[in-house]
């Protein structure tokens, strides 16, 4: 076995987990739905964020020729996976078969932990180029990162709910964008 192919899998385990979050809260909100006061921006954010999962597992097959690893290199994508992680955690609340959950008040309530992860999910993407290609991302990528930083500090900002709609569309847009023009193929 490789060196990648022995570190990604606790990475993969890690994204796994993610994409078991969120799909464990779209399940348990179509089993609870006559508890469930809906708010469509969860949805958005859930669909975004399981191809932020899929992109980071896709792009992550690039470093499978790099030969040489160190612990910094591996603590940076650990620690983007488990930010991610983290990230797919605050979008549904648990889902409880006696109680009624209101997504809208779930979301206004972990909105500073959902931007402020988001924000600091840039930064390690940014540095995960920085400690394992000692460079910033090409300026297209890098532009998408900026911009990304930007609309998660306006979102720690500003708690008006029809700002955080048009972020929600905004968010998912942008990033079915990106992943269009930067990560389409396998390189």
């Amino acid at each position: 076995m490789d060196e990648f192919s022995y570190l990604s899998v606790l990475l993969s385990i890690i994204i796994g987990l993610a994409v078991t979050q969120l799909l464990t809260g779209m399940r348990g909100q179509m089993l609870a739905r006559e508890r469930v006061r809906g708010f469509w921006p969860t949805q958005v954010w859930a669909g975004v964020l399981l191809l932020v999962c899929t992109q980071t597992w896709w792009a992550m097959f690039d470093l499978r020729t790099r030969q040489v690893w160190d612990f910094s290199d591996f603590a940076i994508l650990l620690a983007q996976t488990i930010a991610l992680y983290l990230l797919t955690g605050l979008v549904y609340p648990d889902f409880s078969p006696d109680r009624a959950v209101d997504l809208r008040a779930h979301y206004f309530a972990q909105r500073r932990h959902l931007f402020s992860l988001f924000l600091g999910s840039t930064a390690l993407s940014l540095g995960r180029d920085l400690i394992l290609h000692h460079q910033l991302p090409r300026p297209m990528n890098l532009g998408f990162h900026l911009f990304w930083a930007s609309f998660a500090v306006t979102g720690l900002m500003i708690a008006r709910e029809g700002y955080h709609e048009f972020l929600a569309l905004l968010a998912a847009a942008t990033f079915v964008s990106y992943v269009v023009f930067l990560f389409s193929r396998l390189a």
